[in-house]
């Protein structure tokens, strides 16, 4: 009988190849959760209900924005070729490359770096505030969001002069994306899972004059 080339599974700390990852992965349709960070496999834990309503939640704020700015995507843990690695942020939001972004998508996957990534963490802080935000910061994402529940607060990171820098709210409370303008966060809105406040807040920001403004930049970027 012919030989049969069997796929070994994915071990937390192992260390491949990303081509090596994907096969294995693309073997195991039933794992959904698995990233590869400084050529390191990482397989989480089972995700508690916290993190996943704080992943639903972020999702909704992101995706709303995104329904309302032309140009732009969100997407929800879906895996990233990011230099030699592949992370799988909670979820992203990128400027699509016919309107000037920095990634594209190459077969199954995203390639490059979405703008702006945010990650809900609990047992994983050292692993999403240690090589992934390494990872993040060298590949190119701009803002980098970090919900710990354990904590519980917000951190918001801005790469500024090639370093990653934390933003502080505004006088009012509110955080303002350089990046995104129009994206508008109330970080207390979040860490209470306040979904009204979030999309109040969010709203102002989408009707703000920079908002517009960038609107029409990503239209001029498309039209160029």
């Amino acid at each position: 009988m012919p030989a049969v080339d069997r796929v070994l599974p994915l071990l937390s700390g192992e260390k491949l190849s990303r081509e090596e990852f994907l096969r294995r992965w693309e073997a195991m349709p039933q794992l959904k959760h698995a990233e590869l960070i400084g050529g390191v496999v990482y397989v989480p834990s089972p995700l508690s209900s916290a993190h996943g309503s704080g992943v639903s939640l972020v999702n909704y704020w992101l995706a709303h924005y995104a329904r309302f700015t032309p140009g732009c995507e969100s997407g929800s843990n879906r895996t990233w070729l990011m230099l030699r690695d592949a992370p799988q942020p909670d979820v992203d939001l990128r400027i699509l490359p016919a309107y000037g972004g920095q990634s594209h998508v190459k077969g199954l996957y995203c390639e490059g770096a979405p703008e702006l990534a945010a990650e809900v963490t609990w047992s994983s802080s050292a692993h999403d505030l240690g090589p992934k935000l390494d990872l993040y910061h060298r590949a190119g994402v701009r803002e980098y969001i970090s919900l710990l529940l354990d904590e519980p607060r917000v951190i918001w990171r801005r790469n500024d002069g090639g370093a990653y820098v934390v933003v502080h709210p505004d006088s009012d409370g509110v955080v303002r994306s350089a990046v995104f303008p129009g994206l508008w966060l109330d970080p207390q809105a979040l860490l209470d899972q306040q979904a009204a406040r979030l999309l109040e807040v969010l709203e102002q920001g989408l009707k703000s004059p920079e908002h517009e403004q960038f609107a029409r930049d990503l239209a001029a970027r498309k039209g160029g």
